[in-house]
C-alpha cells in the first residue's frame, strides 16, 4: 500500500542488523530511519548501549543467553530513545531530501536549509569528538588488562559529545517541524508512525 510519500521509494528500507566490530547487534527495526540519516551518531550510540548493557548482562549469566540478555536490554534502552527517534523524523536534512513528497515551498526550503547549514556547525564538531573517544576507549578495551579509569573517561567523554551531537539534531528538527504546515506535519507524523509500528512494512 502507498503512503502519501509518494511511490514509497522515498522511505528507507528496514535492516535491522548493525555491525559493531566483529558483532552483530540486532536492534528494533523502528528506528531504522534515524540509522540511515545520522549513521555516525547511531553507530557511536549503539556502541554505547553495548558498553551499557554488557554488565547488565555479566550480572545474569545462567538465565539465558549472553547474546540475547545483551539484545533484550539493548532494545529496553533503544524503546526508551523512541521519542527522540520519532522526532528525528524531522530533522532538516530528512525534510529537504523529500521537498518534492512534500510540496515544500520555496521559502521553506531556504529556512529548512539554514537550519540544517546551523545544525551541521554544531553537530559535526560534537560527532568527531564522539567518534575519536569511541576509538580511543575500544582499544582500551582491546588490552589485554583494560585501565578502567582510561575506559571511564573515554566513555563519559564519548557520551558527552554523543548527546551534544543529538541535541544539534533534535533541537534542529524541533524548529524544522515549526516550519511545516499542519497538514505537511500530518504527513510526516503519519510516515514516522507507520515506520516505527509496522517497520516490515516499510
Amino acid at each position: 500500500m502507498l503512503s502519501s510519500w509518494g511511490d514509497g521509494r522515498d522511505r528507507p528500507r528496514p535492516c535491522n542488523v548493525i555491525i559493531y566490530g566483529d558483532v552483530p547487534l540486532r536492534m528494533l527495526d523502528k528506528s531504522d530511519f534515524y540509522r540511515r540519516n545520522h549513521p555516525m551518531t547511531c553507530k557511536s550510540g549503539l556502541a554505547l548501549l553495548a558498553l551499557a548493557a554488557a554488565p547488565l548482562v555479566a550480572q545474569q549469566p545462567h538465565r539465558m543467553g549472553r547474546d540475547q540478555q545483551m539484545m533484550s536490554h539493548m532494545m529496553q534502552m533503544e524503546q526508551m530513545m523512541a521519542p527522540m527517534m520519532r522526532a528525528m523524523a524531522f530533522t532538516p536534512d530528512h525534510l529537504l531530501a523529500r521537498k518534492d513528497s512534500l510540496n515544500l515551498t520555496p521559502q521553506q526550503i531556504t529556512q529548512l536549509t539554514a537550519l540544517r547549514d546551523a545544525a551541521k556547525t554544531a553537530y559535526d564538531p560534537a560527532a568527531a569528538a564522539a567518534k575519536t573517544h569511541m576509538d580511543a576507549l575500544a582499544q582500551a578495551l582491546n588490552a589485554a588488562s583494560p585501565d578502567t579509569s582510561a575506559v571511564k573517561e573515554h566513555f563519559q567523554e564519548a557520551h558527552a559529545a554523543m548527546g551534544k551531537a543529538h541535541w544539534a539534531m533534535l533541537a534542529a528538527a524541533a524548529q524544522a517541524r515549526a516550519v511545516l504546515t499542519d497538514e505537511q506535519r500530518t504527513r510526516v507524523d503519519r510516515w514516522a508512525s507507520r515506520t516505527m509500528d509496522h517497520p516490515m512494512e516499510h
